[in-house]
């Protein structure tokens, strides 16, 4: 069995401290570069891009068009992660 005298509880409780006091700012940045006019822009090109080079490589226009879709949405869920925590 091992002794519990061996875990730093002192440094832990400070370093969640400091995490929880930098993951909100953290967020609030993501957030930030998410939703602004120049991200909507970017995402849109993301997006085609990613279509497109399904489409070059080879893949089936209708599997591309899914997968594009599965991409989008995955990034949609990201940002109502982000979100929640708002």
């Amino acid at each position: 069995m091992s002794d519990h005298s061996d875990i730093p509880v002192k440094e832990i409780g400070e370093l969640l401290d400091e995490v929880s006091t930098k993951i909100p700012r953290l967020l609030e940045g993501i957030n930030k570069v998410m939703y602004s006019p120049d991200a909507g822009g970017n995402a849109g090109k993301s997006v085609g891009a990613f279509y497109r080079e399904l489409l070059q490589s080879g893949v089936p226009e209708e599997v591309a068009l899914r997968l594009t879709e599965k991409y989008m949405f995955s990034l949609n869920d990201l940002m109502k992660f982000v979100d929640k925590d708002k």
